[in-house]
């Protein structure tokens, strides 16, 4: 049986080029560029913003941030490898995250997400551990191409 582990690491790491090449096409995949929130490693290596690596043994198969600013949090950058999809590894990482974000003591935390039909397992997974829709938050806008959810702690 495989062992998952979830560690913080760098962003910048290079075995992670892959992880971040699927995630940056899976964004551009069906997305406007001008609705396009996600951050590039560089973005997810600063300050503030805890980056987590989901991994088989050595191999990267998932990835997560969480952007800390007070007692609000905002998830980052979520993605599982297409190939590992369906194992129960999304849910496990949206946990972890949401335990980070306790402990660092958030009380609020929120993400922005496609409102496209290729965001629409990712919105249930939120929905499903408690996160409901909400308006636009930080320095978000109204965008038909998004779904903004939150979730209190």
């Amino acid at each position: 049986m495989t062992t998952f582990a979830i560690l913080r690491e760098s962003p910048l790491a290079p075995d992670l080029a892959l992880l971040m090449q699927r995630h940056t096409e899976a964004m551009h995949a069906d997305t406007p560029p001008e609705s396009i929130h996600m951050m590039d490693a560089g973005a997810l290596a600063a300050p503030g913003i805890s980056f987590f690596v989901m991994r088989d043994g050595a191999e990267a198969v998932a990835m997560g941030a969480i952007k800390v600013e007070g007692d609000h949090a905002e998830i980052k950058s979520m993605h599982v490898l297409s190939e590992r999809r369906g194992l129960g590894l999304a849910p496990r990482l949206l946990d972890h995250l949401i335990a980070e974000a306790r402990q660092a003591g958030v009380t609020r935390l929120s993400l922005e997400t496609g409102s496209q039909a290729s965001f629409a397992a990712a919105r249930a997974l939120y929905t499903r551990r408690g996160f409901f829709e909400c308006g636009p938050f930080g320095s978000y806008r109204p965008d038909p191409n998004s779904t903004f959810m939150t979730l209190t702690l």
